[in-house]
């Protein structure tokens, strides 16, 4: 079967640095940290008290009230983002019209943990027959592919893919292979995660997996050598992935990226490892990948930007670090890695997505973003981390890698389009 060649025309996502693509792209070009005191609950008996909130974020600007109030706010994270993604890419999609030939593939980690939350609450103290006759449809973890697929009228694939943090990324791996082996011209794609929310916080916290420095400058500090843990983030990120020829016919703006060589899911463990022996079985290995380039006809040689995984925990930053080391010999002192995550926090199954909207502005920008934060350098964390500042510089091909619990992990190549 012969593969088709797949762009990117729409871009969309909300998360700690910005409502819109733009804006968001704004803030971490000037290194600008969306990471703060938490202001969702009261944490005054809580040991974590900083997380990356969204600012400013009205639902109503791109969504309808009335669905607003049936909506959890995972899924309102994901059909805004898309919103601003379809109008990027200049689809005509609606439930009027509806689609065979799209589909959506949108990760969460989480879910609706908040709706959980609350009607658990509702339930204790009221009893368990009164809690919301929305409680189901707005927690379970499916629901923000679905409300984009019925909004824009997809029907296509639609699914919802749970691979924890490395979910956003699996998710636009998935939609790619989707279209390029010709099942679908367009994906919607990306991912979505609202767990800023006492249990979930509380839940990291006890793992020891979460920063509890107060001094939000130095909280996600990825590669320092005083990073403690993660720093819990929030939002949304679409890609509007389509067929090269799709997108020509129709006339669309090919978004600067040929994602002809997207991503290879199956990754090899470097090595099983305990993260610690509390949560061992939960987290019982820390995989990374040897990415095999030769199956996409590049070399590790082409990778001119990583934006790495760089989650600011001890395990991984060091992992991560010594697994680029393996995969690119000499030279990984010699490619930009920069964790984005150092402004926005960890996304979980939506970090993959607003990581690979950035990844796509750093090639049309030409620009690696810095890592924000960092001071104290790590011996076993030795490489060009891009600490000093944003950089403008040649990018044809740019990595981004994905890890999550359990195993799970995907890498994204993307390509800047050929003229």
């Amino acid at each position: 079967m012969e593969k088709r060649r797949v762009v990117v025309t729409g871009l969309g996502t909300v998360n700690p640095t910005g409502n819109s693509t733009e804006e968001s792209w704004e803030n971490i070009r000037r290194g600008k940290s969306g990471i703060g005191r938490i202001t969702r609950f009261d944490t005054a008996d809580m040991a974590v008290k900083t997380a990356g909130e969204l600012k400013d974020f009205d639902p109503a600007k791109r969504l309808d009230r009335h669905e607003i109030r049936h909506m959890g706010l995972f899924s309102q994270y994901a059909l805004y983002a898309a919103e601003e993604a379809v109008e990027m890419a200049g689809l005509s999609l609606s439930k009027e019209t509806p689609d065979d030939r799209t589909g959506v593939l949108l990760s969460t980690g989480i879910g609706g943990l908040s709706v959980i939350e609350e009607n658990y609450s509702r339930g204790m103290e009221k009893g368990f027959d009164r809690v919301s006759p929305f409680f189901i449809p707005m927690a379970i973890s499916n629901m923000a592919a679905a409300q984009i697929a019925i909004r824009f009228g997809c029907r296509g694939m639609c699914s919802s893919t749970v691979t924890a943090c490395a979910g956003g990324s699996n998710a636009i791996g998935d939609a790619f292979h989707r279209i390029r082996d010709g099942y679908e011209e367009t994906m919607i794609c990306g991912g979505t995660e609202a767990a800023i929310t006492p249990l979930a916080v509380g839940g990291f916290a006890v793992m020891k997996a979460l920063c509890r420095e107060e001094d939000s400058t130095r909280a996600s500090i990825p590669f320092d050598k005083n990073r403690s843990g993660f720093v819990m983030g929030e939002g949304g990120a679409v890609l509007v992935l389509e067929a090269l020829e799709h997108a020509k016919a129709r006339g669309a703006k090919i978004y600067d990226i040929d994602k002809e060589t997207l991503p290879r899911e199956d990754l090899e463990a470097l090595q099983l490892r305990r993260l610690q022996d509390l949560c061992a079985r939960v987290y019982a290995n820390v995989p990374f990948y040897r990415k095999r380039f030769e199956e996409n006809g590049i070399a590790p040689a082409d990778i001119d930007y990583i934006n790495a995984h760089g989650t600011s925990t001890k395990m991984n930053d060091a992992l991560e670090t010594a697994a680029i080391k393996t995969v690119f010999g000499e030279r990984a002192y010699e490619i930009p890695v920069s964790s984005t995550k150092s402004m926005t926090g960890h996304l979980l199954g939506a970090a993959g997505g607003v990581e690979a909207v950035f990844c796509v502005k750093a090639i049309e920008d030409q620009f690696v973003p810095m890592t924000v934060g960092y001071q104290d350098p790590d011996p076993e964390c030795d490489l060009d981390y891009v600490t000093e500042g944003g950089r403008e510089k040649p990018l044809t091909y740019v990595l981004s890698d994905n890890l999550g619990f359990g195993g799970h992990n995907a890498v994204l190549i993307f390509k800047k389009a050929e003229d």
